[in-house]
Parts: structure tokens; sequence; C-alpha cells
């Protein structure tokens, strides 16, 4: 299993680790969890792509009330808007997008994603036009 070096907060989106894979997934999670950081991935499933986040990874990590209300905004836009599967999860702590199209815009979900728990809400909005966040 190779070193993976830490991913910056919040991390860009070519940067985001392809998880597909238990391999590449389970190295992804224990680098997260061995740097303490919110862990972040995308995973190709079938013809679309899933974006991961879990910040149990981060047990020093909190995620406010208002970053929470705008990350679940976001997801609820998806939903609605038909870009996600209704099963996607909105967190509080594991946050996970099912059924994205292409991997680009998975990249750049997670990306917005990712910046968002770490409090930067620009991303997010710039990434899901529509939602106020």
């Amino acid at each position: 299993m190779r070193l993976m070096q830490p991913l910056p907060a919040p991390c860009p989106a070519d940067l985001i680790p392809d998880a597909t894979g238990q391999e590449p997934f389970n190295a992804a999670y224990q680098a997260a969890r061995q740097q303490q950081a919110v862990f972040v991935a995308v995973e190709r499933l079938g013809l679309h792509w899933t974006v991961k986040a879990d910040a149990l990874t981060a047990p020093q990590h909190t995620i406010d009330a208002t970053v929470y209300d705008a990350v679940r905004t976001a997801v609820i836009h998806l939903i609605r808007s038909r870009e996600i599967r209704p099963d996607s999860s909105a967190g509080p702590v594991y946050f996970v997008l099912y059924d994205v199209e292409s991997e680009q815009r998975a990249r750049e979900l997670a990306a917005a994603l990712h910046a968002a728990v770490y409090g930067h809400l620009t991303p997010l909005a710039h990434a899901i036009p529509g939602t106020s966040t």
C-alpha cells in the first residue's frame, strides 16, 4: 500500500482521491484517519460516480450547524433536481452522493463538500447554483 500525501483543506477537485475498489478505498480512508482529516473521495459504481465524505476520521473536527444546514440544503437541491439519488445522505457526519453523472462533476461536488465541512461555503454555492449557501 502506497503512502498517501495529506490532502489540503479545502482540497481541489483534481486531488480528490479515486477510491474505486476495496484497496483504494481502504488506503484513502486509512490515510485520512492517520492524518485525522475529513475523508473525501469519489468512487465509480457502474456507469455513475459516488461522492463520499466522512468526518469520523477527524475526531477533533466539528461541523457547525450553519455548515450542516448549507450542506443539507445543497444535497436536497441535488436530489430534487434529480442529479443524485434520493437515498443520498446529507450527514451530519457521513455524506454520500449517489449516481453523479460524471467523474468531473463528482470531483467538483466532492471538492465543494470537503471545503464546506471545513467552513468554506463559497465552493458549494458555485458547484450547486440555486442554493443559498
